[in-house]
């Protein structure tokens, strides 16, 4: 007769049988054992072992992964020097109190400070430490086998047993057949077979923490060498992958000039659509620039188009279309007629309809109508579509009707004192504005082809019908992405494998009872205990009892008696459900 049971907890286990148990449960997985807390031994060895135990558990990894987590927060909300100088500069100007306090902490260089690469650091010998131990006794369980059954299945989570018929070699045989073809490790050891599965546990978990490591690598790898640059380009002109040529440019502070692409690339033309009506009017709807770039000093010149997230890649580096905008012709004459300025002028939009702004700066050839060197400032404000009575933003993207405001002004724009100064701004500081006949500044509206002159025959600007349009271009070089992209994905893959996949134990005992009928006894161990145990352990007990079937009760009447049903396991107490 078949006899299901869950054992009760065993409150006075004897001590042969808890050290046997415990082989038959051990090494489920490659956690190291956790220690008795205490004190080091004396000396220096002993105070360096208790500390690598400290750094390289993984009470401490978690630590340090949650400090790392924490410290890139104010990388996050304090302007870093790095990526943005000038907020930096506006914070200092705004928090004197706060600046200094940040400036001793290294909270304006977050990623590059001594704290936050000494946890950056540590972390990484940490996890090296849980993994390396973790990979060697994992290769050796490999190369093992499951351990051989305790004596008392009973004690197990899961156990069911039954009686039958068949000879005991039988039984095991079966049971060894149907465990390796339910992908079990398994193997015969004296009257049992032992078998294990699950162990793609511990690659997963294995692959979760040096996905970690790699991405850990991947990080630093790209901080150290990245480099990001921009320019802007307009129609007609083109750009040479030289430091000199970017507008600005920060870089990892192991980035070198020899690191750079050979490339250039001049931009043929810009489109821009936008949406006529409906609510959307003037959304963006195509973005394209075609450019002709060849790679190397005597490169082949090819034609490409560039989108909005759909950049050019030559190299490790990857040529990004950020902004666009326009840059209207100027031609500034002197007063004898002389051209002293003639070039498309970049304006920077201000809203999104490309409402823009910008300076015209006549710095040298410029003769006033008394013949004495001067140079000349012009403020340009222009709007691609104006609509009348509205000449403070333009009301469409595109250029529907454009206008351009000018404003005139003479003396020292400031360009000979050898300080840096914006191309789109016109300091005014040294500067005296040309006045109308009313004795107010001298301003006008222009539409292409108009000229504005100056008073006392001291010259003329001239809006010409020709508006090209600019675009701006970011170049960057992010070397270690791919690689954090696929550890990340790993780190994914592993962990829903650590979590989801449980690594467990079977054991099939067959014996010849003291009245010659064989006794089957089946039982199951997880890491872990859970209802997958017991639920599986029954699936395999069933498909055995069909191949073993139990016995006739040699107590009941044998016109009554007949096979007993198939074996039904339950969770040992506290085992989930």
């Amino acid at each position: 007769m078949s006899d299901t049971k869950t054992s009760p907890p065993d409150n006075t286990p004897g001590r042969a049988e808890d050290q046997e148990l415990g082989a038959a449960g051990s090494q489920l997985s490659t956690a190291p054992v956790e220690e008795i807390a205490g004190l080091p031994s004396l000396g220096v060895i002993g105070w360096a072992r208790w500390f690598w135990r400290q750094l390289t558990s993984m009470r401490v990894a978690l630590l340090l992964l949650l400090l790392l987590s924490l410290g890139a927060i104010p990388g996050s909300l304090i302007p870093q020097t790095g990526i943005d100088e000038t907020k930096v500069a506006a914070f200092r100007k705004a928090h004197e109190t706060l600046a200094p306090i940040y400036d001793k902490l290294g909270l304006f260089n977050v990623y590059s400070s001594v704290w936050f690469s000494a946890i950056y650091i540590l972390l990484f010998v940490s996890l090296i430490g849980c993994i390396v131990p973790r990979t060697w006794q994992f290769v050796g369980q490999l190369r093992g086998r499951p351990p051989a059954a305790p004596r008392r299945l009973t004690r197990l989570p899961a156990y069911t047993t039954w009686r039958t018929e068949a000879e005991p070699e039988q039984v095991r045989e079966a049971a060894l057949a149907l465990l390796k073809k339910r992908r079990f490790r398994s193997h015969l050891t004296g009257d049992a077979v032992a078998a294990e599965k699950g162990y793609l546990r511990e690659v997963g978990n294995l692959a979760f923490h040096i996905a970690l490591i790699v991405m850990l690598i991947a990080f630093a790898w790209g901080q150290l060498y990245k480099s990001e640059g921009n320019k802007l380009i307009v129609e007609g002109d083109g750009f040479s992958n030289t430091l000199t040529q970017y507008d600005d440019f920060k870089s990892g502070s192991l980035f070198g000039q020899d690191d750079l692409d050979p490339f250039s690339f001049d931009l043929k033309n810009f489109r821009g659509t936008y949406e006529p009506t409906g609510p959307n009017r003037g959304t963006p709807r195509t973005f394209e620039a075609d450019l002709v770039y060849s790679v190397g000093a005597d490169g082949k010149e090819e034609k490409t188009t560039v989108k909005v997230n759909e950049p050019l890649e030559i190299g490790g580096s990857k040529v990004y279309l950020v902004s666009h905008g326009y840059a209207p012709v100027i031609t500034v004459r002197d007063g004898k007629g002389k051209v002293v300025f003639q070039d498309a002028v970049p304006l920077l939009p201000l809203d999104g309809n490309v409402t823009s702004t910008g300076a015209i700066k006549v710095m040298d050839g410029y003769r006033d109508a008394r013949g004495k060197w001067d140079q000349l400032g012009f403020q340009a404000f222009f709007l691609p579509t104006y609509v009348k009575g509205n000449e403070l933003a333009s009301q469409f993207p595109a250029l529907l009707s454009p206008i351009m405001n000018v404003e005139a002004y003479h003396g020292d724009l400031g360009v000979n004192a050898g300080l840096p100064q914006s191309v789109y701004q016109l300091n005014k500081k040294n500067l005296k504005g040309f006045k109308d006949a009313k004795g107010a500044q001298l301003r006008k509206n222009l539409r292409p082809g108009e000229t504005m002159k100056l008073p006392n025959g001291a010259g003329s600007i001239t809006f010409e019908k020709q508006i090209k349009e600019w675009a701006g271009f970011q170049v960057a070089r992010q070397p270690g992405s791919g690689w954090a992209l696929a550890a990340s994905v790993a780190a994914i893959l592993g962990l829903a494998g650590s979590l989801f996949i449980q690594r467990r134990r079977v054991w099939v005992r067959a014996t010849a009872g003291p009245d010659g009928v064989t006794v089957v006894e089946m039982a199951g161990l997880g890491r872990s205990e859970s209802a997958k145990v017991p639920e599986e352990l029954g699936d395999l007990a069933a498909i055995l009892y069909e191949q073993a079937p139990g016995a006739p009760d040699a107590a009941a009447d044998p016109a009554e008696s007949e096979a007993s049903p198939d074996p039904q396991v339950v969770p040992a107490e506290g085992a989930e459900k």
